[in-house]
């Protein structure tokens, strides 16, 4: 009984422990091609936004952009950290329109402006 009640305890915390990290599943992802390649930095954005579709990948990255931004990456690894600063960056200088819609969607109250822009021109 002692067993089945240790094993339940060690599931429970095991469930309730937070997330150290993002997955990297796509820590290779081509941040740079993305950039490079407007038309499909656009469909990305129209993504985030709901108003086109997702690839398996932009699914997944819009399920994780709101909690990256709240927090500034803190879950994020080095690498991430450049993939979410190049994708940004490529946003705010190739769509900047686009750019401004993403923010109105994630940060309405600009909550997180001050301090996503100093996380954006830090360097790790």
């Amino acid at each position: 009984m002692k067993v089945v009640l240790v094993t339940c305890v060690l599931l429970a915390l095991a469930a309730a422990r937070p997330e150290e990290g993002y997955s990297t599943k796509y820590d290779s992802f081509d941040a740079q091609e993305l950039v490079d390649n407007v038309r499909l930095l656009k469909s990305y954005g129209n993504c985030f936004l709901d108003k086109g579709p997702c690839t398996a990948e932009g699914h997944d990255f819009k399920k994780t952009i709101p909690d990256a931004l709240k927090t500034n990456c803190a879950k994020c690894s080095p690498k991430q950290r450049v993939l979410i600063r190049t994708v940004v960056k490529g946003f705010q200088s190739k769509l900047p329109e686009l750019w401004k819609e993403l923010v109105a969607k994630e940060d309405p109250n600009n909550e997180f402006h001050d301090d996503f822009n100093k996380f954006l021109n830090e360097s790790d």
